[in-house]
């Protein structure tokens, strides 16, 4: 007889974990929003564009990447290396909510992105998705030694313009990979800026934000509380570095070496309150940071494509979003 195997956590309808450790991520919620969660496939040939392709960074590891290229006559473009969000438990690099944002990204600068398909927890629980991020830095660092090659980067990409971008919990390995990189020599390549937008930093006590703020299908309580429970490493709470990095448990803001920031914050995000928390340390401590405000806005409305079609506010901060990113790269892309 066949035991049936029994549901032991489910997430907002983004998740479920079974009691044999299966995980399954097929989209239960709302119909209408599952083709945001859904794989775009690369093209290399030119659309609206773009053209995209996925690329192995590591043959032992398995760890690929998507690679965005803007049609563009531009003898090199800046180079965005791209986390993706998802509470460190769901999303990929080729869903269609960071293709539709990332591809118009890459065209608005222009330059070229690289986004990383993370490892996910809780198969692997963090550092892991931190790991992955910093490797494909490392990566990014071997090119631009020409100890590697990948011919879009290789001919297109300007290894002294890196930046970082994150989305939530991408934000947070922002800052993981910007701590790590501030202790070794990345030569030649330059590591220009870092922007952590709308990063999952959270304390273990509920802030006032997360108790007033609305919550919305990109962040519930339900997530920001399962998600950090399934990612962190066992028996540790809200307050690791990671999910925590102004804490006690985390090395303090001023001894670390860090590129300059634009940091990116929605005005009725849930963790508002603890995303407002690490800027004032950042400020604190003097770092190159500039603050990008969001109004109306919640947690990652710019991936939310329903909401950029049907709401005129939300497309113009979208708009904004994008053009501040551009600003902000071309400010500190200038070459040294």
């Amino acid at each position: 007889m066949i035991q049936e195997k029994k549901l032991v956590e489910e997430v907002s309808g983004w998740l479920r974990v079974y009691d044999d450790g299966s995980v399954d991520r097929t989209w239960t919620g709302p119909p209408e929003v599952k083709f945001m969660a859904e794989p775009v496939s690369p093209h290399e040939q030119f659309i609206d564009g773009i053209a995209t392709r996925d690329v192995t960074i590591d043959q032992n590891s398995g760890l690929r990447a998507r690679i965005y290229l803007p049609e563009e006559e531009n003898p090199k473009f800046p180079i965005i290396l791209h986390f993706p969000g998802g509470g460190f438990c769901i999303s990929q690099a080729d869903w269609f909510m960071y293709y539709q944002f990332y591809s118009r990204l890459a065209k608005s600068i222009p330059a070229i992105v690289v986004s990383v398909y993370l490892r996910l927890a809780p198969e692997n629980k963090l550092p892991a998705a931190c790991d992955d991020g910093y490797a494909a830095l490392l990566w990014l660092k071997s090119l631009s030694k020409g100890e590697s090659n990948e011919p879009w980067l290789n001919t297109h990409g300007d290894f002294n313009r890196v930046f970082l971008i994150g989305d939530s919990s991408g934000g947070n390995i922002v800052h993981e990979v910007a701590k790590r990189s501030g202790f070794i020599d990345l030569n030649p390549l330059r590591l220009a800026g870092a922007i952590p937008i709308h990063p999952g930093f959270v304390r273990a006590q509920r802030s006032k934000s997360e108790l007033e703020q609305p919550q919305s299908p990109f962040l519930t309580l339900d997530m920001v509380d399962k998600f950090l429970a399934l990612a962190l490493p066992n028996g540790c709470t809200k307050d690791h570095p990671i999910t925590c990095p102004m804490g006690s448990f985390a090395p303090p803001i001023d001894t670390l070496n860090l590129p300059p920031l634009m940091y990116c914050v929605a005005e009725k995000d849930l963790i508002k309150d603890t995303e407002m928390e690490y800027y004032e340390l950042l400020k604190k401590a003097n770092k190159d940071v500039e603050l990008f405000h969001s109004t109306e806005m919640g947690h990652s409305f710019y991936l939310n494509k329903i909401a950029i079609d049907t709401d005129p506010v939300t497309a113009a901060q979208t708009s904004e979003l994008i053009e501040g990113i551009k600003v902000f790269i071309n400010k500190h892309g200038k070459r040294s």
